[in-house]
Order: structure tokens, then C-alpha cells, then sequence
């Protein structure tokens, strides 16, 4: 038998799996009426070990394992099925209406001059901003009611996320409201008539310096961590010496008087930072096309494929998957979730409901839209 034949005797057993793989996906649609009818959970567990017993038993020995997997992904399949069938109602209660020039007091890190100002100004034009010396001061503002909104940078499109944002969002409770997107353009600054020659020591906050690696190591430069790009314009502005720079943008070095020794210095162009809004309420744009879930996973194999498959049958994208270990765990992992779709449509309901019952951790984080 040639290569042809064998790939025609394929398509025809392909063809009969497909015809089958319908049909049990029609009795799983009537098995949801039943299980509606009679208030009966979708998620079976005792169901699901029972057929997967059955499948490696009566599988070949070499094809036990794959046998397992596939019979798996049918039932994650049916689930998906059977859970856009039951007409969930959504436990989450009717947001409230993001309107930026109706808010109140915004929360971000740093002072005037940072980055997070561009974003505040961005978002909500000239409504009062405090700053606060620490990321926690900001999430910390916004839980006890201090502030309405806080905004802290998630994500940069060079080094990656945000290390420290994401620690304390498992850590608070919260809701994003909006993602708004700046570009950073960096450069090297310092106290008037500083020479080039004399800069020893540069200061910076910790993604800014990792941001500029390339530029800082051709010009020899000592990195020195601090706060915030706009508090380290501040220290090199007081402290007038000589062998101190700082990176931050061209508008803060403006602001406090410093002269620009090299502009755009960022080792990529063109350099983003993603920030998100977040508040103590589920406050929510009218066209939000995007939702954020953090979950953790059962320590089972295949868990984290499952979950994905969850995403491919509703049809939904999963745009982004962030993943953190969870600080004093035996090496646990939260992930991270994007993806498009609105709280009012069937599908995105019934996802959520399936996460919230079968993950090991489930929490819903807001839904928006980015500000480009």
C-alpha cells in the first residue's frame, strides 16, 4: 500500500471519528437539558474518573496514556458544551459606569514628572492626582476609599511585566477598570552645566536601568536603584554632583531643571508601558472588551493545557497568560488571564462559571478596555 492509499484510508477514519465526535456532542447537549431540568452540576468528577478507567483498561498498552488524554479533552470539550447550554446567571452584579472626568482623587506612585502622571493625564485628563511613595500605598489607598482610582505601570513592552504589581494584586482586593498604554522615551539627565565626562552613577528606578542596560554599560555607567524616574530627577537636581545622572523622560528633566545629556536611550524603539486603572468597586467601560482572571491550577498533568482548552471551545482568545509563584508555597503558580469578550455575553458567563468551579483558584479582576 503507497503513502496515498494510507492517507485515504486516514481520511476516512478521520471522517467516521468526526461523525461520532458529533454525535456524542449531541447527546451532551441533551444531557444538559437533563442536568438543567433537574438543577444537577456539570462538573461530575466521579463521571470523569469512571470513563477514563474505563479507556486506559481497554486501551493498547502503548496507547494508554494518549487514549487517556484524548478522552480527557473530549469531556473538557463536552463541559464547555454543556455549561453554554445551562443559562447561567452571572454572580457578578451590574457594573458601574467608568466615567474618568466624573472622578474623584487618583492614586499613583512617584511625583510629578513620572511616567504614572503621563498615564494619569492620559486617562483622566486634569482631575487631582496624589502620589504616594509606594506601589502598596497605592493599592492600600484605593482599598481603604482614600483614593477613587489608582494607577500603577503592569507591564513594559521591552523587559516584560512588572515584578512588584503583580506580587500585590494577589495580595488586595480590587477591580481593573482600564488599561492605559504610554511611550517611554528615555534619556540621561543631570544637575545644570554637568559635564558628559564627570557622570560616574546613575539613578533610576529598577525597570527604567533595565530598560537602558545597552546604553548604561557602553558609557560605563554605575546603576543606583531608586524609587521612581521622576523622585531620581529630584535627588540629582538637590544634590548638584557632578557624577550623578539620572534616567527619566525628556518632560521631567524639563520639569526639574536638568540638562539632557543623551536623549532616547531606551535599548528598544518603540518602548511601551502598559498601566492598569483599578478601583474598589466592579466599575467597568460600556464597550469593556477584554477580561482579567488570576487562577491557580490543580497539580494534576495536563491541567494547565485543560484550562486553555477551555478558552479554544468557547471560541474565545486568550490574549495574554502571566504566570507567579506564590510567595510561601511549595512552588505553586497564580496565572494570570487575558482575554476578549464581555460580561454580557453567554459564552464568557458560562467560562467563568466553569474556571470558578473546576480551578483550584478562581478570582475575577475587572473588565476594559485599553487606551491607546
Amino acid at each position: 500500500m503507497d503513502l496515498n492509499e494510507l492517507r485515504e484510508r486516514i481520511d476516512v477514519i478521520d471522517s467516521e471519528i468526526l461523525k461520532l465526535f458529533t454525535d456524542r456532542m449531541e447527546v451532551c447537549r441533551a444531557v444538559a437539558e437533563y442536568k438543567k431540568e433537574h438543577s444537577l452540576p456539570v462538573m461530575q468528577g466521579g463521571r470523569e474518573k469512571q470513563v477514563i478507567e474505563r479507556v486506559r483498561e481497554n486501551a493498547p498498552d502503548d496507547l494508554k496514556d494518549g487514549a487517556a488524554m484524548l478522552f480527557q479533552n473530549i469531556m473538557d470539550i463536552s463541559k464547555c458544551i454543556q455549561n453554554m447550554e445551562i443559562e447561567h446567571d452571572s454572580k457578578l452584579s451590574a457594573p458601574k459606569p467608568f466615567i474618568p472626568e466624573k472622578a474623584g482623587k487618583i492614586a499613583c506612585q512617584g511625583t510629578s514628572g513620572a511616567y504614572s502622571e503621563a498615564a494619569c493625564k492620559k486617562l483622566f485628563g486634569d482631575r487631582p492626582t496624589v502620589f504616594y511613595k509606594a506601589f502598596e500605598d497605592v493599592f492600600n489607598a484605593v482599598e481603604s476609599g482614600e483614593a477613587d482610582f489608582g494607577l500603577l505601570p503592569l507591564e513594559n513592552s521591552t523587559i516584560g511585566n512588572i515584578s512588584e504589581t503583580y506580587d500585590l494584586m494577589s495580595k488586595h482586593n480590587f477591580s481593573i477598570c482600564s488599561l492605559v498604554r504610554v511611550e517611554i522615551t528615555h534619556c540621561l539627565a543631570a544637575a545644570k552645566g554637568t559635564s558628559a565626562d564627570s557622570i560616574k552613577y546613575v539613578y533610576s528606578k529598577e525597570e527604567a536601568l533595565a530598560q537602558c542596560s545597552e546604553f548604561i554599560k557602553e558609557k560605563g555607567l554605575v546603576r543606583r536603584e531608586y524609587a521612581n524616574t521622576a523622585l531620581s530627577a529630584e535627588l540629582v537636581r538637590d544634590r548638584r554632583d557632578p557624577s550623578l545622572a539620572c534616567i527619566c523622560s525628556r518632560n521631567c528633566a524639563e520639569l526639574y531643571g536638568l540638562d539632557i545629556l543623551n536623549d532616547r536611550i531606551a535599548d528598544a524603539y518603540p518602548n511601551y508601558t502598559r498601566f492598569i486603572c483599578f478601583s474598589k468597586e466592579y466599575i467597568s467601560p460600556s464597550d469593556a472588551d477584554t477580561i482579567t482572571v488570576c487562577v491557580t491550577i490543580p497539580n494534576t498533568p495536563g491541567s494547565l493545557y485543560r484550562m486553555l482548552t477551555k478558552f479554544y471551545a468557547a471560541g474565545l482568545n486568550l490574549s495574554k497568560i502571566e504566570s507567579k509563584n506564590i510567595a510561601g508555597s511549595d512552588f505553586e503558580v497564580m496565572f494570570y488571564l487575558d482575554f476578549q469578550g464581555s460580561c454580557s455575553d453567554p459564552k464568557v458567563v458560562a467560562l467563568l462559571h466553569d474556571l470558578e468551579n473546576e480551578m483550584s483558584f478562581f478570582r475575577f479582576l475587572g473588565s476594559f478596555k485599553e487606551v491607546i
